[in-house]
């Protein structure tokens, strides 16, 4: 049976999150043993100082939640995050950008934020599929991959729509088995995410976390 809190990123981006609020999620990750917490930067500091001695890793996102920061500034953001202790970063491409063919500079975007990091780190890259056809989706994905991303990534949960298990398969067909693919955005509950797992997500995305795991 598949460890599915072993591959959930325990997740509040929510902008009126509290301190409180970051406390209780890293002492769930804790009790659950999710994959990591992933949260805004500014809590990164201190998730780290909660979970330093612990499995679960810290990640956050960069260029968040448009994408359409410049490379100079999703740059600093990710250098400033592995510095106060995040080991995993989930940036999103420049989806205007991409729609406008412009694919140079979105995998340049991509790399810059890739060497702004070492081989310890994990980087993610999220493309937002309710802007994407299906040839976008693949289109991004070997972008993505070519740039140096470790992953792939659906949505950032604040767009119109989250993860299909269409998208995900696209995905997981276009970056092959060596990639990651998560799945994030609408996964509530335990069905959807084996649906995304069997789809071929490799990691999920999640506020239900916990509903997930104690599901059966």
């Amino acid at each position: 049976m598949t460890n599915i809190a072993s591959m959930i990123d325990h997740t509040v981006l929510k902008p009126a999150v509290t301190y409180d609020d970051i406390l209780k999620l890293c002492e769930e990750a804790r009790q659950y043993h999710f994959a990591s917490v992933c949260i805004n930067p500014t809590w990164v500091g201190m998730a780290y100082e909660q979970l330093k001695e612990t499995d679960v890793k810290v990640c956050t996102v960069v260029g968040f939640p448009l994408g359409a920061t410049t490379t100079e500034v999703k740059t600093f953001e990710t250098k400033q995050a592995i510095q106060n202790g995040a080991t995993e970063i989930d940036m999103v491409m420049n989806i205007g950008a991409f729609k406008s063919g412009d694919y140079e500079s979105v995998e340049h975007d991509i790399a810059s934020v890739v060497e702004a990091t070492d081989t310890s780190i994990i980087v993610k890259v999220i493309l937002e599929i309710s802007f994407l056809s299906e040839e976008d989706i693949q289109k991004a994905s070997r972008l993505a991959i070519l740039a140096g991303a470790d992953f792939v990534k659906t949505s950032t949960g604040f767009s119109d729509s989250g993860a299909t298990t269409k998208a995900v398969r696209i995905m997981r067909q276009t970056v092959g088995p060596d990639k990651g693919v998560k799945a994030s955005g609408g996964i509530r509950d335990r069905k959807t995410a084996e649906d995304m797992i069997a789809a071929g997500a490799s990691r999920l995305g999640a506020s239900a976390g916990i509903k997930i795991v104690e599901e059966t």
